[in-house]
């Protein structure tokens, strides 16, 4: 596909910008449809752009894939990266941040609740000297409330405990250079948290603010349990506060421990009172085996990390990359 105009004397006049937009997707065989013909409708009209879209499909187990490879031959600037089972989110936008060859990158979802007009402006910002443009939200009205109270606690809680603040409001949408994808390329963690990743790259970085709307079609693949682990993940991946803060835990519960035990001393020499009987004993022993055991668990989230990292194994495998007819020309 060539996009180039040329002066009489063959020299070019303008080149088109390489524009690589990553589309994670898994059972999205309702949506890929309305997803192409929305971007074809956002870019047509912009003959200095070269679109490349990279679907990554993520282990999906209906007919996505088939449906994928059709549309291909219709749409030549498709390329799609099948990973040989479903990794998670978080590597198949690894995957396609890996594969992606444009020299401006967005990562984007295809159920256009990132609405793609919104890449325009990005691009006009990128235009004026940034290398991250971050697409935030203005409002939640689209989500559930369950999944508006545990994000925004979820925001509070990390860049309360976390060095690298994450904005709120803020997923994956996002214009990024080259240069931001080459460094992000270059960091080989396992488990990864793309947001914090993002986040702890840096670059010159700008905001647009853009509503979500309604999901087109399909559900989302994020239930509560998944969100909950998602929460964990990046609450570990990036800072070391909960550890510190079970020592503090552990040095105030032992501090009223010293100080119960001698009120017990001083009642039973003093004033000759019995200890009372074992309900108290009983709420001290499960209570401080409580304790123990979130203690042992927050060290065994840190501790499983480094067993995992530990194998270097890869964030993702590939089966197979399906390029157009075009695209091997």
């Amino acid at each position: 596909m060539n996009h180039s105009t040329f002066n009489e004397g063959g020299t070019t006049k303008t080149e088109a910008l390489l524009l690589s937009l990553v589309v994670p997707v898994f059972n999205e065989f309702d949506t890929v449809n309305l997803f192409l013909e929305t971007i074809e409708s956002t870019f047509k009209e912009r003959p200095d752009l070269e679109l490349e879209i990279v679907f990554v499909n993520d282990g999906s187990s209906d007919n996505t894939l088939e449906k994928l490879v059709l549309l291909q031959k219709s749409y030549p600037a498709i390329r799609i990266v099948d990973l040989s089972r479903n990794f998670g989110k978080e590597a198949a936008l690894t995957a396609g941040l890996q594969e992606c060859r444009g020299q401006v990158v967005v990562p984007i979802d295809v159920d256009l609740q990132d609405p793609p007009e919104i890449i325009l402006n990005m691009l006009d910002r990128w235009r004026e000297g940034y290398e991250v443009v971050v697409g935030r939200r203005t409002s939640r009205n689209s989500d559930t409330w369950a999944k508006k109270t545990s994000a925004k606690w979820f925001y509070k809680i990390h860049n309360k405990l976390s060095d690298r603040k994450i904005p709120e409001n803020v997923g994956d949408f996002r214009l990024l250079d080259r240069n931001v994808v080459d460094a992000l390329n270059n960091l080989h963690e396992s488990r990864r948290f793309m947001k914090g990743l993002f986040a702890w790259i840096g670059f010159k970085t700008t905001t647009i603010d853009y509503v979500r709307p309604e999901r087109v079609a399909g559900d989302s693949k994020f239930n509560s349990w998944r969100l909950w682990n998602f929460a964990l993940e990046g609450l570990t991946s990036f800072t070391t506060a909960p550890l510190r803060l079970w020592s503090y835990v552990g040095l105030v519960v032992a501090l009223f421990s010293l100080i119960f035990a001698a009120a017990i001393v001083i009642r039973v020499l003093i004033y000759g009172i019995d200890v009372p009987g074992y309900a108290s004993l009983v709420v001290a022993i499960t209570l401080l085996s409580g304790i123990q055991l979130i203690g042992i668990g927050i060290i065994g989230e840190y501790l499983g990390r480094a067993y995992i990292e530990s194998k270097r194994r890869p964030v993702y495998v590939i089966r197979k990359i399906y390029e157009s007819l075009e695209s091997k020309l």
